[in-house]
């Protein structure tokens, strides 16, 4: 967990008028936007498009509400703490007691590291397809590229973390630029192929969009930020922080989804379902396929590149993250224990643990559609979805939000992406 300055209870400002709009509120928006756009938005289409139409359209209905209120239920139970400045780990202990603490501390870390996985997957095959399909050369052995990737990467926190950070805000905006450049690239070749196939069978429907919602809640999730976000909001507006953080929420969540959705819209029309799937199989993003598919010299190069430079910089942000999750898991199960805390040690060994495993499931290259179903999109829901709509019933703090009937579809769309779990444990 990212540290959190303990704000004075004394100093909170005045109460602001809520019609009132800042660069401090413009610059939340935007920075919400920008996590939440990041390299989730290039496997997207891929899932969103393979069941045709009409799950896609459920999907586009479903996507703002979802986004907006299951952030703004971790929001909400962020700012309920009694001790101004707690970020989650902190709120967490305060409700629900230490074991708890520790228990989210390590639910966050696992939130992340499947995520982590997927992007060293998504890595190696963007540069494996690159090489194959722009370079025309023979690709490297997987053990070694991927080695080579991952140890790189890593190597480029170790040596400069606050440059890193300062890159990875540089690459948000380009990202987005250059995203909905190849949407509008697509416009000219939609075609009628994903509307083909009719109105599906209920089951065949039913599955698809089951699978479909953990990608829906991976794509659009910025949880990571959000505790630092209230708490900023906290700073700035005091008393009102909570109705000026959900309305800065509300139009990020806005902002994103209509970026993204139309993003997989162009992609959907301009690919047949037959192109989805053969993304799919060669277990690469949108941008990979786009550019080995259409015969245009600039999205060939530029295409697998910012698919490149976004799972670079998400996996970059992710790493920091798990990084630091693991570190304060690892300490505070020394200090449990009444034993010194290294932060050196702690570190290193984290850094191994992680490069070990990155490398390693990225030799092996799982689905990562299928780690976005069966891991990252299911955990994500129990800390995003559902652990707010139980503090609601358990908490006195959050109880004046239990007559919501928000509240029934955030627990739904989070009991439906934590079921996909299953879906390949009992082999459907």
């Amino acid at each position: 967990m990212s540290a959190t300055t303990r704000i004075d209870a004394g100093a909170v400002r005045a109460p602001v008028a809520e019609s009132s709009w800042t660069a401090h509120d413009r610059t939340w928006v935007l920075g919400l936007f920008a996590t939440a756009i990041g390299a989730g938005t290039l496997f997207l289409p891929i899932n969103a498009g393979l069941g045709g139409i009409w799950p896609l359209l459920v999907m586009a209905l479903l996507a703002f509400p979802m986004t907006y209120l299951a952030h703004r239920g971790l929001i909400r139970f962020i700012l309920s703490s009694s001790k101004p400045g707690s970020d989650i780990t902190e709120v967490v202990t305060e409700h629900f007691g230490p074991l708890a603490g520790k228990l989210i501390t390590l639910l966050y870390f696992f939130t992340i590291l499947p995520i982590l996985l997927l992007y060293g997957v998504g890595l190696t095959n963007t540069v494996e397809s690159f090489m194959t399909h722009q370079l025309h050369m023979e690709a490297w052995p997987r053990v070694i590229l991927s080695f080579l990737l991952t140890a790189g990467l890593i190597a480029i926190v170790a040596l400069s973390e606050k440059i890193v950070v300062k890159v990875m805000g540089w690459l948000v905006y380009p990202f987005i630029f250059v995203l909905m450049g190849l949407a509008l690239f697509l416009v000219p070749e939609w075609n009628g192929a994903v509307l083909e196939g009719g109105v599906p069978s209920f089951s065949k429907f039913s599955v698809t969009l089951w699978l479909s919602i953990p990608v829906l809640v991976f794509s659009f999730n910025h949880s990571p930020v959000i505790s630092r976000f209230a708490v900023a909001q906290q700073q700035q507006y005091g008393k009102d922080a909570v109705g000026m953080a959900e309305r800065i929420e509300k139009y990020a969540a806005l902002m994103m989804v209509v970026v993204v959705m139309f993003f997989v819209f162009s992609c959907v029309f301009a690919l047949s379902p037959t192109d989805l799937a053969a993304a799919k199989e060669q277990n690469i993003s949108i941008l990979s396929y786009i550019g080995n598919k259409f015969q245009n010299p600039w999205a060939a190069v530029i295409a697998p590149l910012v698919a490149f430079v976004a799972m670079s910089k998400s996996f970059l942000g992710h790493y920091l993250g798990a990084r630091e999750g693991l570190n304060g898991f690892v300490a505070q199960q020394l200090k449990g224990r009444n034993k010194r805390v290294n932060d050196k040690l702690v570190n290193r060994g984290s850094m191994l643990f992680m490069f070990l495993t990155i490398w390693g499931v990225a030799t092996v290259n799982p689905s990562i559609l299928g780690m976005i179903e069966s891991l990252c999109g299911p955990v994500i829901a129990a800390l995003l979805f559902l652990m707010p709509m139980y503090a609601i019933r358990k908490v006195p703090a959050m109880r004046k939000y239990a007559n919501s009937p928000s509240n029934v579809l955030v627990i739904f769309i989070g009991a439906v992406a934590m079921s996909a779990i299953f879906y390949s444990l009992i082999g459907l």
